[in-house]
């Protein structure tokens, strides 16, 4: 009998990740991931085979997450680390659920403590602003790239889920997206007035450059006529928001979050912005909360009578 090596029962799971139809962007995370973890396994442990796998490596592995840092020369965010160890802790599961491994080792793994900061890559809609009056238009690349980015912080959606727009899901009339978050769960969006305006210039003048097929149903397009990829989407941002502080780490996650943060500044009901960004409960909302104390605090300060005396 053959004997499993770690690369191929990771191939298993993937398969099996793939037929449950998990979602596309946890997969592509999760692949990723293990076959990282797999690379330092081999490479500093010559472990190649479940059987030979042990507690004092996953330490180790813990060890060298902790100690790595960013292209920034900064230390890994505890929810980064908490990232790998979920994703090699599913592959831990799997193994231990086959025989592989006694279950023991699938639970040697604990999270790490994730500190209860404010979010910090947000920015304020003066920011955003300058931003989007930068993004040139001139060619059809850069007005998809500028209507992709209006939309991001005008609706509040996920990467995935722009990237997942069908021209089925607008609604020109009632000016809204019907878009499919995790779990595959559809909802309705508003889009403000300025990006449905990219958005109907986008598919009336620019998009028939990109289509290759006709029955292709995707809003964006790439170069080839199909749906651009999660990582493309990030460069595209990356590229043009280098003008920025570099203290600011910005993703189209970035975008998303200042539109809630901004709705939140504007007095909006905190349980229509939950909705609007598709989360199950207020518990994903507390950080957005935050930040608009933050800014009652500075008013507070500035406007106060007494804080005046002082």
């Amino acid at each position: 009998m053959r004997v499993q090596v770690l690369a191929d029962l990771l191939e298993m799971l993937l398969d099996r990740q793939r037929q449950i139809r998990l979602s596309p962007l946890t997969q592509r995370g999760h692949r990723f991931r293990l076959r990282q973890f797999l690379r330092w396994l081999e490479s500093e442990k010559d472990v190649r085979t479940p059987e030979c796998l042990q507690r004092r490596h996953l330490d180790a592995w813990l060890a060298y997450l902790n100690a790595r840092q960013t292209w920034r020369k900064t230390p890994l965010r505890a929810s980064s680390v908490n990232s790998y160890l979920g994703s090699v802790r599913v592959f831990l599961e799997y193994l231990a659920e086959n025989g592989y491994i006694p279950h023991a080792l699938a639970t040697a793994l604990p999270y790490v403590k994730t500190p209860n900061l404010l979010p910090t890559s947000v920015l304020t809609h003066a920011q955003v602003r300058k931003l989007l009056d930068r993004l040139p238009t001139d060619t059809p690349r850069r007005y998809r790239n500028r209507t992709m980015i209006e939309i991001l912080y005008s609706s509040g959606l996920r990467a995935s889920e722009l990237l997942g727009l069908r021209l089925q899901d607008i609604d020109y009339a009632h000016t809204t997206l019907t878009v499919t978050g995790k779990g595959n769960k559809q909802r309705v969006v508003p889009i403000g007035r300025t990006a449905l305006r990219f958005l109907e210039t986008y598919i009336k003048a620019v998009r028939p450059y990109f289509l290759a097929n006709r029955n292709e149903t995707a809003v964006f397009l790439n170069r080839f006529g199909e749906k651009p990829s999660y990582h493309t989407l990030q460069g595209i941002i990356r590229y043009h928001v280098q003008h920025l502080s570099p203290a600011i780490l910005v993703t189209a996650h970035t975008f998303r979050r200042s539109c809630a943060t901004e709705l939140l500044r504007g007095g909006a009901n905190v349980y229509h912005v939950k909705d609007l960004m598709g989360h199950e409960s207020l518990e994903t909302m507390r950080h957005y909360a935050r930040l608009t104390v933050v800014d009652l605090k500075k008013t507070h300060e500035k406007c106060h009578p007494r804080e005046r005396d002082e």
